[in-house]
């Protein structure tokens, strides 16, 4: 294996094992440095040992690079290759159903890769489609995209498919809630949108009554497809606590208004919590199963949105990502 290579799967692995931000880019920098050095001297180096006296070469991102060239099959790469695994449990049937992920980001807003590695990797895991939703600009700490940008982004997009085709790269946007319930994006841009997910990421502590009435106005949106992480909770690290509203009211307008409720099968969100899942069952409202990938080996984790799809008697049938996109882009547009 080709170092570069090596050092490359290890930057998939490690996203899909969501290990902290500055390991990653350790092995970015890695990658930086083997790609302007050259493969001579990288070889020459990793024969002497003397890797790590180059500027940004670690123990572990040498020991990867050396690996490569020794050919080493129980080193730190297979150990990070098994470590990561996504595991199929009980939704593994409903994951093979699933045609595409409805909630991804890249290096337009605050994501890892490029839309077209995105795509390539949706594409090389079994996906149909794929739908680019980076942030609204509101959300400036992801650096979200304003509508010139945007306009850019739909230009880009229309370029990809011609690339890339049969995948597709369907077009939308993860747009801001504020807190009166309207949308961080114009009426005519939203019209342009294949998939509109529509997330609350401020002002998360607002009392009960408030938050239900922001959330609802948004789900009552005719643009609006998808309510994204409904509770905005955190379950691991310092953890952050669900938001407050009437779930009921919520499911109620969202099986009123045909707007699916996103399982978000971020490892760290997990959610919503499988109690709210199976009241939204109850409501009969639509399910996408997203993951809310920021890098390519993220886009694993529907496994665990699917697992929990399977243990909260989700019906495949409304789940909107297990349509093809033609049956998908019949509905948004339908609404």
């Amino acid at each position: 294996m080709e170092p570069t290579t090596a050092l490359k799967r290890a930057i998939y692995l490690l996203d899909r094992e969501l290990a902290p931000s500055n390991k990653v880019r350790a092995f970015q920098k890695a990658l930086a440095t083997v790609d302007s050095i050259g493969p001579d001297e990288i070889a020459n180096r990793a024969a002497a040992g003397t890797l790590t006296e180059l500027t940004g070469i670690g123990a572990s991102t040498g020991a990867v690079i050396a690996e490569a060239f020794t050919g080493v099959d129980d080193g730190y790469l297979a150990k990070l290759e098994e470590r990561s695994q996504v595991p199929l449990g009980e939704g593994a049937e409903l994951r093979a159903q699933i045609k595409g992920d409805c909630h991804c980001h890249s290096t337009w807003s605050d994501g890892g890769a490029p839309l077209v590695e995105m795509a390539l990797t949706a594409q090389a895991i079994g996906h149909e489609y794929m739908v680019a939703t980076d942030h609204s600009a509101r959300l400036t700490i992801a650096h979200g995209l304003n509508e010139e940008r945007l306009s850019n982004q739909l230009a880009e997009l229309a370029e990809l498919n011609q690339h890339i085709a049969p995948f597709r790269v369907l077009s939308g946007m993860e747009v801001d809630i504020f807190e009166d319930g309207t949308l961080d994006l114009s009426n005519d841009m939203l019209e342009h949108l294949d998939v509109v997910v529509a997330s609350v990421h401020s002002k998360l502590k607002l009392p009960s009554a408030e938050m239900t009435r922001r959330m609802v106005t948004a789900v009552a949106n005719p643009h609006v497809d998808i309510l994204g992480h409904m509770t905005n909770r955190k379950v691991s690290g310092t953890g952050r606590a669900p938001s407050q509203f009437d779930a009921e009211m919520v499911f109620a307008a969202c099986a009123k208004f045909n707007t699916a409720v996103e399982i978000n099968c971020r490892p760290e969100r997990q959610d919503p919590p499988e109690e709210l899942l199976e009241l939204a069952v109850e409501w009969d409202c639509y399910v996408a199963i997203n993951t809310d990938a920021h890098a390519p080996g993220q886009l694993e984790w529907q496994a665990y949105g699917c697992d929990k799809a399977v243990r909260c008697g989700v019906d495949p049938a409304r789940i909107i990502n297990t349509w093809t996109a033609d049956e998908l882009l019949a509905w948004t547009a339908s609404k």
